[in-house]
């Protein structure tokens, strides 16, 4: 909330979604949000692809967005408890496709632009930090995705 209200002024005038804990998004939600968006911002828990189902994205066709940013693969207590009742009901094939580079393929398959995500666990704090330069560098100094991600890198 801190950043959004920090970054208000630069393009967010429209940007809607979820915020904190006020819900959970259905995937009606979820495919709401990804179909009428031309920049979707996932700031989360666990892995992105264990919040929507898989069946569901590959069927999705979101040629608008032309940027995903996932700050996912933040681990609690409860967010692994809750992941690993998920898991054991998938295969090990569904699993693998939850990974950060496939879930980067599968949204490129479903007309997303550019997506940019975290590829190992991290801290709720260290994804806060990358949010900063995201925002700071794609909204603020106007750098493209590329220059920012090498900003990141370095």
């Amino acid at each position: 909330k801190e950043m959004l209200e920090k970054y208000h002024d630069l393009f967010t005038l429209q940007w809607e979604g979820v915020i904190g804990d006020m819900c959970v998004p259905s995937q009606v939600e979820w495919e709401q949000l990804l179909t009428n968006c031309s920049a979707f911002l996932f700031y989360g828990m666990e892995r992105f692809m264990s919040h929507v189902l898989l069946n569901w994205l590959v069927a999705m066709n979101i040629p608008k967005c032309r940027l995903v940013i996932l700050l996912d693969l933040v681990r609690s207590q409860q967010s692994y408890q809750r992941i690993t009742n998920s898991d054991i009901h998938k295969s090990c094939l569904h699993l693998a496709l939850e990974r950060p580079t496939e879930t980067a393929m599968l949204l490129s398959l479903t007309g997303v632009g550019s997506v940019i995500a975290t590829q190992w666990y991290t801290t709720l704090q260290e994804n806060a930090e990358r949010l900063e330069v995201l925002f700071e560098n794609l909204l603020s100094f106007g750098k493209t995705t590329g220059q920012t991600v090498h900003i990141l890198q370095s």
